[in-house]
C-alpha cells in the first residue's frame, strides 16, 4: 500500500498532563510505511490543552487541529476529525496514556495484508493490562454481548478506543453520536455494512477516576439504549 496515508484522530478534553507525551509517541510510532497525518480535536478543554496543541502543531507540519469552544463529547470530536481527515486509513487514538501507539503495526497489519476493512484493538484478549475496576469490566462485557446479539458478530471488546478502518466507512455513513455512544454506532455501522472485521490483542494501562478517567455509569446506560436504536431503527446509509 505504497503512497497511502494514515490519519490518526485524537479527541482531547482536559489532557494537559498527557497530550504532549501521547503526540510524541504517535509521531515516533511505526506506521508500516504509511504517511502519517495527525488531527487533534480539542473539545472545549478548560485547562492548557489548547495552548499545548497549538505549540505541537507549530513544531510539526503533519499535525492539524481544531479547537472547539464548547464541550460536545468524544463522538462529536471524532466526527470533526473525520471531516478533516485525508487518509486512506483512519485510526482513533485517545489523548491519555491508556493505549500504546507502539502497537500500530499490529493494528494495521490485517488491513495492509488485505484481510480486513476494520480492526479493533481488544483489551480483553491475552495481553498485559492494568488491574482496575471489576464492575467496569463486567459492564463492558455485558454491553459488548448485547451489541454482539444485535449485530451478530463476536467481538470481545466493543468499547475499545483503538479502531482502525478504511476511509470508505466515513464515506458511507455520517456518525451522529456525540458522546461515548460513538462506539456503539460505529460497531452497528460496520457490522450492518458487512465489513471484514478483525480483532488484535493490545496492552492497556487504564486510568482511575482520580487520574482522569471520564466514562461512567450514565454512559453505560446510554450505550444500552443506543444498541437498540442503532441496530433496529437507525438508517445506516445516510450520506
Amino acid at each position: 500500500m505504497k503512497n497511502e496515508r494514515l490519519t490518526i484522530v485524537i479527541p482531547v478534553y482536559n489532557e494537559e498532563k498527557y497530550i504532549a507525551l501521547i503526540v510524541e509517541r504517535v509521531l515516533a510510532a511505526d506506521t508500516k510505511g504509511l504517511e502519517k497525518e495527525i488531527i487533534i480535536i480539542d473539545d472545549g478543554s478548560k485547562d492548557r490543552s489548547p495552548e499545548i496543541i497549538k505549540e505541537l502543531a507549530s513544531k510539526h507540519g503533519n499535525i492539524r487541529y481544531k479547537l472547539n469552544t464548547v464541550n460536545h463529547g468524544k463522538g462529536a470530536s471524532l466526527q470533526n476529525g473525520f471531516e478533516m481527515a485525508s487518509g486512506d486509513i483512519i485510526l482513533i487514538q485517545d489523548a491519555d496514556l491508556e493505549y500504546s501507539p507502539e502497537e500500530y503495526p499490529e493494528l494495521l497489519a490485517p488491513i495492509l495484508d488485505g484481510k480486513a476493512d476494520v480492526v479493533y484493538g481488544s483489551r480483553l484478549l491475552a495481553k498485559v493490562h492494568r488491574v482496575l475496576y471489576y464492575r467496569h469490566y463486567i459492564g463492558n462485557k455485558l454491553i459488548t454481548m448485547l451489541s454482539n446479539f444485535f449485530t451478530n458478530i463476536n467481538l470481545t471488546d466493543m468499547e475499545t478506543c483503538y479502531k482502525v478502518f478504511k476511509r470508505k466507512i466515513i464515506e458511507k455513513h455520517r456518525f451522529t453520536s456525540e458522546r461515548f455512544g460513538f462506539e456503539v454506532e460505529f460497531t452497528a455501522v460496520v457490522a450492518h455494512l458487512g465489513q471484514r472485521i478483525y480483532e488484535v490483542p493490545i496492552t492497556y494501562n487504564g486510568r482511575t477516576y482520580e487520574e482522569g478517567k471520564k466514562i461512567g455509569f450514565r454512559d453505560a446506560v446510554e450505550a444500552c439504549f443506543l444498541i437498540l436504536w442503532t441496530n433496529l431503527f437507525m438508517k445506516i446509509y445516510n450520506k
